[in-house]
């Protein structure tokens, strides 16, 4: 039995999670605890500024790096302090970091974490930098958390698992016994959009409950030149897509005149369900469950999008399957860091397009 700490801050740049999981050997894992802290307005201003060339970007990167360990460890003791565990109890912390640029045809991907300073502040064993070894074996380094829904979420008949976060991206898990043929893609851009034009417009860092989103009106013409017009929506996988492509540029490209914005926060909400379920109809239509998780779960209209567009389909959260829709991810990185514990592989090839499976991760002991 041992437990480790998954740690994650995604591509919406709202803030950190951490989720607290213990593993015993043939029984599957059990969640003991999560906690989440916001990142401040400040890192969250410098990060999304090292998403695309500017000045002195080695400098703010390294200062991105410290400050992001910073409220990793912040996190990481308030989970421990909620849970009653002390840091000897953890045999290893595993850190995604914060994802600033993804260009996988170019053979690089960039997490920013000072895993060193991590692993100093906590005086737990951290392992960071999960991407590249994937990507050095021509892979795309993204998805990564097929692997672990295959591990924890295969069934007896085809699954689909659809994390919103950022990125929208989809496992398909085919049964039980053939984790194997398990596959997975970024579907195209969820919250990343959504986000963007709520801050824009009206200066939330998010529209809750799609509350703004609901006030206006679906575009049906516009949001089927939005889909059809996009290259990546048809491209072949294994894909895996970022703020690089899918940003505010993106979309005043695609704009129209006259537009509302609320129209245009509601056809954004309705394009990220529609990519996912074009690619559930086009990989694998004898899919008869879908199970959401992600920021985007918790949105009520994109999850009615997403029923409508996937009609004769149960579409339920996966706290069904005993997996709280926000700690998915974050499990996902425990269970990468117990991978590489115990030297085993991380990735699927199946999933990313790598030669073989990899252990991924480096490790910065404490």
């Amino acid at each position: 039995m041992s437990i480790y700490i998954g740690m994650m801050s995604g591509t919406s740049l709202d803030g950190v999670d951490a989720v607290a999981v213990r593993f015993e050997s043939n029984t599957g894992l059990e969640v003991l605890g999560s906690k989440s802290m916001n990142l401040s307005e400040e890192l969250r201003t410098l990060l999304l500024s090292l998403c695309f060339s500017g000045p002195d970007e080695i400098n703010r990167s390294q200062i991105a790096g410290n400050q992001l360990a910073q409220i990793y460890a912040e996190t990481c003791h308030a989970l421990l302090k909620d849970l009653d565990l002390s840091a000897s109890h953890i045999t290893a912390i595993g850190a995604h970091g914060q994802t600033v640029r993804h260009n996988p045809q170019n053979g690089a991907t960039t997490q920013l974490i000072n895993g060193a300073l991590l692993a100093e502040l906590t005086q737990i064993d951290t392992i960071i930098d999960f991407r590249n070894r994937d990507i050095a074996a021509g892979g795309q380094g993204a998805p990564l958390v097929p692997a672990f829904h295959a591990s924890v979420f295969a069934s007896d008949e085809p699954r689909a698992i659809v994390n919103f976060g950022g990125i929208a991206n989809v496992t398909f898990l085919r049964r039980r016994g053939e984790e194997e043929k398990t596959f997975g893609f970024d579907c195209g851009p969820a919250n990343i959009l959504l986000d963007a034009w709520v801050k824009e417009n009206l200066g939330f860092t998010y529209d809750k409950d799609a509350k703004w989103a609901r006030t206006g009106v679906l575009d049906e013409g516009w949001l089927s030149y939005l889909y059809s017009s996009e290259p990546y929506f048809s491209q072949s996988c294994p894909k895996s897509t970022g703020r690089e492509l899918f940003n505010l540029k993106w979309l005043n490209k695609h704009l129209r005149a006259g537009m509302k914005p609320e129209d245009v926060q509601h056809t954004l909400t309705a394009l990220s369900a529609l990519a996912v379920a074009k690619d559930i109809e086009k990989y694998q239509p004898e899919t008869k469950e879908v199970f959401t998780c992600g920021g985007g779960a918790r949105n009520p209209l994109l999850m009615e999008y997403l029923q409508k567009y996937l009609p004769g389909k149960i579409v339920q959260p996966t706290d069904i399957l005993g997996l709280s829709t926000q700690d998915v991810e974050g499990a996902a990185f425990a269970w990468l860091a117990k991978q590489f514990v115990e030297r085993l592989p991380g990735n699927l090839p199946s999933v990313t397009g790598a030669k073989g499976p990899r252990i991924l991760g480096a490790l910065y002991p404490h």
